[in-house]
């Protein structure tokens, strides 16, 4: 179902009577929509747990997908946004579960900020694909801490990164971070920026994304 979150952000969530796990999804660049409201109902039917996501813009007037304009006009407001209140927003989804344990996976840009989240305090575990280990210079605002340092303060949180061999986005040396403060890599040889998530995007990868779900989904569970 549709839903608010106390600041008035639209979220979508999936109440799975009885689950004892939540998980909270962070979306792309490109916001909440179908791709991820059906990306809920797909986890929480596949594991039993109850499912949210919301939109990291806060519902902001943005151009989609589709629109010539819409990749620029998103950039330039990831300058402005503010992890404080992003961050907000991810553990309000969290409540909303209503599950005494929550993790969270983010994708591509909900990924850097999944990992973020890794030093929120809410989250067990934490799932991020392919997101942005730097913070893009073109994003850097007032706002944006940089996921190294929510990395290194995160306390027990377990963190995972599933990054491509190939994604100019997660470059090898900056991996070799990752690897530095115990995050759990998983690379796919030759693999692209985005190969997991949106069967529609040209760098998909049909079977590294069924593994990459398999062993993300058992790593949130705790296997």
């Amino acid at each position: 179902m549709d839903i608010a979150l106390p600041s008035g952000t639209p979220a979508h969530l999936v109440e799975t009577a009885g689950a004892d796990r939540g998980l909270v999804i962070v979306p792309d660049i490109w916001g909440l929509r179908p791709l991820f409201t059906e990306m809920c109902h797909e986890v929480a039917a596949r594991t039993g747990w109850s499912v949210a996501s919301f939109d990291p813009f806060g519902g902001g007037d943005l151009p989609p997908a589709e629109d010539p304009e819409g990749f620029p006009a998103r950039s330039a407001a990831l300058e402005r946004l503010d992890d404080t209140v992003l961050m907000a927003d991810a553990v309000a989804a969290a409540d909303a579960t209503g599950a005494p344990a929550v993790g969270l996976i983010g994708f591509c840009m909900g990924g850097m900020y999944a990992l973020k989240a890794s030093g929120a305090g809410r989250f067990d575990r934490i799932v991020s694909f392919y997101g942005m280990i730097t913070v893009p210079e073109d994003w850097a605002g007032e706002g944006q801490g940089q996921p190294l340092d929510a990395l290194a303060g995160r306390g027990d949180c377990e963190v995972m990164a599933v990054v491509g061999t190939e994604d100019p986005w997660t470059p090898a040396e900056q991996v070799d971070r990752l690897r530095s403060l115990g995050v759990e890599v998983v690379s796919y040889e030759g693999a692209d920026h985005g190969f997991v998530h949106d069967p529609a995007r040209p760098t998909h990868r049909p079977d590294d994304a069924a593994d990459a779900w398999e062993k993300g989904l058992a790593f949130l569970d705790g296997l």
